[in-house]
């Protein structure tokens, strides 16, 4: 009697399309082998898929060098030179008025004529004046005529002795003096004729140069009106009326007595040198309100480079400091915790240092402490500098080209 197979073996023939095994069967276990190999490949596909779509680790890379200019910390002598803003005033200014009335007759002058002292201004009608001055000449005249004919009086009774009594003596000498006094009265009034005529002149009483004229020809001027007929400035020479701060007063004033004090005068933007003048005053008081000094230059200003209400800078030197430290300008930095400056070591890196700094003259600043002669700073550039930032040398300050020029001799010299 035949044994049933069991139903591993049924799986097994179906598998393997072995004898006993029904094709449907077989045609069964090709399809799930089938379905196996396609599942296997779409995971490989879908995994190879993935990892192109994932983009490979990028390779980090060092920061690169910030570009700078770099300057020089150098020493030498450095003039103390400190600055402030000033303006020009006339060295005199006078404004011409007539001292009396009349019709002004001629006008000699024009508007922004240079003047000197005792040229013919203004001529106001001279003609009343002069008429004065006639009048009391001729008043004088006639008081004399009396005088001389009373001395002659005096004289013949004193003469007759006993023969004319002591008071007609007494009387004509009286009239003699008072007659006397008469005539001197009258040259007081010719000589103030003569001075009210000479009013009628008017001539520049200094050298300058005439500013708008205030009254025409044919205008009548009065004494007593404050309207006057022009303004003279003296420019030759000016002065330059500046301040500058209470702690700078012992300098200055230590300098102003050691000798003449030179003063720079330039344009308020600090670009073009007007003139060149010596400090003249130091004002007695200092500006409680403000903490500050008024101090006033002299300027010849042959040229008239400087005029009246210019706004100027100015730049006193009061000294020199033979063996200062500078850096430029711009290599100064502000922080929040004072003034520092960059500092540039062997490796490129740049650091911050702390400085105590004076004042600056021709681009550069005087260093009192923080920084050694030789260090390396940099001079331009700072805006993406920070602690320890990798530098790197791009268009070089002035100072630093003078650095990199040093160092390219220095390779050279040590070249085998």
């Amino acid at each position: 009697m035949r044994r049933p197979a069991a139903p591993q073996e049924d799986h097994a023939r179906a598998m393997t399309g072995g004898q006993g095994g029904s094709p449907r069967g077989s045609r069964r276990g090709w399809m799930i082998l089938a379905l196996l190999v396609l599942a296997g490949a779409g995971g490989t596909y879908a995994w190879q898929r993935e990892r192109a779509a994932t983009p490979p680790a990028r390779e980090v890379k060092a920061p690169a060098p910030v570009p700078v200019a770099l300057a020089r910390v150098e020493r030498g002598p450095f003039p103390v030179v400190l600055g402030s803003l000033g303006t020009a005033q006339a060295y005199n200014t006078v404004q011409v008025r007539s001292r009396v009335d009349g019709e002004i007759l001629r006008v000699a002058f024009k508007e922004g004529q240079v003047v000197h002292k005792g040229d013919l201004l203004v001529q106001v009608d001279p003609r009343p004046f002069q008429a004065t001055l006639d009048q009391a000449k001729a008043k004088k005249a006639q008081d004399e005529a009396n005088l001389r004919n009373a001395k002659a009086d005096l004289e013949r009774y004193t003469k007759l002795g006993a023969y004319a009594s002591r008071q007609q003596t007494e009387t004509q000498a009286a009239l003699v003096a008072q007659l006397t006094a008469q005539v001197a009265s009258d040259q007081a009034a010719i000589d103030n004729a003569e001075t009210q005529l000479g009013y009628t002149t008017i001539r520049a009483p200094l050298d300058g140069v005439t500013g708008f004229r205030q009254v025409d020809l044919g205008n009548i001027v009065n004494a007593s009106t404050q309207t006057g007929i022009v303004t003279i400035t003296q420019v030759e020479p000016i002065s330059v009326v500046y301040t500058s701060p209470e702690e700078e007063l012992q300098p200055i004033a230590k300098a102003f007595a050691a000798g003449p004090v030179p003063v720079e005068a330039w344009t308020s933007d600090g670009q073009t040198k007007l003139s060149e003048g010596t400090l003249s005053v130091i004002n007695n008081q200092v500006d409680t309100a403000t903490g500050t000094i008024r101090l006033k230059a002299t300027f010849a200003n042959a040229d008239h480079a400087l005029w009246p209400g210019l706004s100027v800078s100015t730049r006193m030197r009061v000294g020199v400091v033979q063996d200062a430290v500078t850096i430029p300008d711009d290599a100064v930095q502000h922080g929040p915790k004072g003034l520092y400056a960059f500092v540039v070591d062997d490796a490129h890196r740049a650091h911050q240092q702390a400085i105590a700094v004076g004042p600056s003259h021709a681009g550069r600043t005087l260093v009192r402490t923080g920084l050694s002669p030789g260090q390396i700073v940099i001079g331009q550039g700072q805006s993406r500098v920070q602690d320890g930032s990798l530098v790197a040398e791009n268009r070089p300050a002035e100072p630093g080209q003078a650095w990199l020029e040093e160092q390219a001799r220095t390779a050279t010299a040590e070249a085998p």
